[in-house]
């Protein structure tokens, strides 16, 4: 009796199963780092659960450490339809979707919580969304991390330390100006080249989060970890549109579920791994510094101007929702001591910074 009753639940879960609109399918999912790194055991993560919940009629094909090309390149292959699915940054998706540019201001995010609530809520949504008119589906954020810096030459202990510094950057106009304000000679290059231009002293330094440099063992070819957690910088997980809208509800259903639950697998496990990484980039020779509170603050201080400029790139409307929701989680009412009217005033006043420093 016990067998038939096993038996009988098996066919029912079969007939659920194929009763849904789900086809067998090969999806190419592809991501910059390797297999062994946080993203790369997330790919996984979320491969496993597509496979779960389509009991094994949905199949991911893993292509990482960039075999599919850079970000960018991946980017308009998924427009095109020549490839399913991806993950990689939001900031080389700000020359296609100018509204991801939100997520380069400097110092936006105090706390991954902060991150979180917002990435998670209505404005994070409603960005991603956008992606759709461009060929591409926002399916979740994943985290990336605080970004810091690593440098061969000298420490970065204050703000001069950035004048002259040869400093790898993402392919993004932020970046590039915000760098370039703070002294650097800033130089973009795909993430791919990073290792071999830090190796070869192209560049003197390059800026990632702790999980990055240590899965890309930039302490081979770095001296120096400054910690300044200056960008919280997410991932983003996207399909193609022309290849999403070809899919069922069902199929779609199960690639949403499996893209909530990898997200947040994601970010409990590189948040614990975080803290293990900077031991071990100690263990591994390199030598690490925080700045100060006030370096931190002459930061922000010299990107004031970067904030306008995002603000502008935007648009009024999410940068002061962005700007109210963060003052509400902070405890302040919306447009009191927040940088919501920077982009209304065009500068003119004192107001603050996402961290609490002055722009003036």
């Amino acid at each position: 009796m016990r067998a038939l009753v096993s038996c009988i639940a098996l066919l029912a879960l079969c007939f659920s199963v194929f009763a849904q609109e789900i086809q067998p399918r090969v999806i190419r999912f592809g991501y910059g780092l390797d297999e062994q790194s946080n993203q790369g055991r997330a790919v996984q993560f979320f491969a496993e659960q597509v496979a779960k919940n389509s009991s094994g009629r949905l199949r991911l094909r893993a292509i990482g450490a960039a075999a599919l090309g850079p970000d960018v390149q991946m980017q308009q292959a998924l427009i095109r339809g020549s490839q399913e699915m991806m993950v990689g940054s939001t900031a080389t998706l700000v020359g296609i979707s100018q509204e991801m540019a939100l997520w380069d201001t400097p110092f936006l995010f105090s706390s991954a919580a902060e991150a979180d609530a917002i990435l998670d809520g209505p404005i994070g949504r409603k960005i991603m969304d956008r992606l759709q008119e461009k060929g591409l589906v926002g399916l979740v954020y994943w985290e990336n991390g605080f970004r810091n810096l690593t440098t061969d030459t000298r420490p970065v202990r204050k703000l001069e330390d950035f004048n002259g510094l040869r400093l790898r950057v993402m392919q993004n106009e932020i970046y590039l100006k915000s760098f370039n304000l703070l002294g650097a000679n800033a130089t973009p290059l795909p993430f791919s080249e990073l290792f071999p231009a830090l190796e070869s002293k192209l560049v003197d330094g390059q800026e990632n989060p702790y999980n990055t440099i240590l899965s890309s063992r930039f302490f081979e070819v770095q001296k120096y970890l400054s910690i300044t957690n200056h960008v919280y910088s997410p991932w983003v997980m996207l399909a193609s549109k022309k290849w999403w809208d070809q899919l069922s509800a069902d199929e779609q259903k199960v690639l949403r579920d499996a893209a909530v639950a990898s997200r947040d697998h994601e970010r409990a496990y590189s948040r614990k791994e975080s803290v293990k990484a900077v031991a071990m980039l100690k263990d591994k020779g390199m030598l690490v510094n925080e700045l100060p509170a006030r370096e931190i603050e002459r930061m922000r201080e010299r990107l004031c101007s970067i904030h306008l400029l995002i603000a502008s790139n935007v648009g009024k409307e999410i940068w002061q929702e962005t700007q109210a929701a963060l003052g509400q989680l902070r405890g302040r009412k919306p447009g009191n001591g927040n940088i919501a009217n920077l982009a209304a005033s065009s500068g003119r006043g004192q107001t603050d910074s996402p961290g609490g420093a002055p722009c003036r």
